[in-house]
């Protein structure tokens, strides 16, 4: 195989990635709920994290079934790279709302940085039994295989999916060049 193909494909494995998680950073944060209106909002700066995990803290310390707040609480993990706190968090979200396909995935994406590639794949395909629509964990699917486990036809079986549930969106484009790439460096 060509160096020009070989580069090709991870560089376009990188974008995707790349451009998943910013597409799926922003729809995750249209879905969070505020868990307490005294929670700093702002810009995503250091400093706006650490006060609002400070105060998550505190919420969950204090009501440790409050769901919203386990959720935030991971999320803003997530946003700040502490991935092993991120699962954690999302294993208290989804003790008590086990069928939550975006904790699931959310989750899974923080297995998969940990490096736990089964319990990242076991997690996407719960979302996708709870919702066969979820496309977000379909994309995830599909990149884990692609990428980390080097598994193509299993990568194009979840991508295909995708794919014939949305098949316009911009995600959906990036997802068919990331495929002919794929099946390109199959050959």
């Amino acid at each position: 195989m060509k160096k020009e193909s070989i580069l090709g494909v991870v560089v376009a494995l990188i974008v995707g990635l790349l451009g998943g998680y910013l597409i799926f950073s922003v729809s995750a944060k249209k879905e969070t709920v505020p868990v307490s209106g005294s929670l700093p909002q702002g810009t995503g700066s250091p400093t706006d994290y650490q006060q609002r995990i400070a105060e998550e803290e505190k919420i969950v310390a204090g009501d440790p079934k409050n769901l919203q707040a386990w959720i935030q609480l991971g999320n803003d993990y997530f946003d700040t790279d502490q991935s092993k706190k991120a699962v954690d968090a999302y294993s208290k979200a989804l003790e008590l709302d086990p069928n939550n396909t975006n904790v699931l995935t959310d989750q899974g994406i923080m297995y998969r940085k940990i490096g736990w590639f089964d319990k990242a794949i076991a997690n996407f395909e719960k979302a996708q039994q709870i919702d066969p629509k979820h496309l977000q964990s379909l994309y995830n699917l599909g990149v884990i295989y692609a990428t980390d486990l080097k598994q193509p036809d299993k990568a194009l079986k979840a991508w295909s999916r995708y794919l014939e549930l949305d098949p316009t969106s911009p995600t959906a484009q990036q997802i068919k060049m990331q495929m002919d790439q794929l099946k390109a460096s199959s050959k």
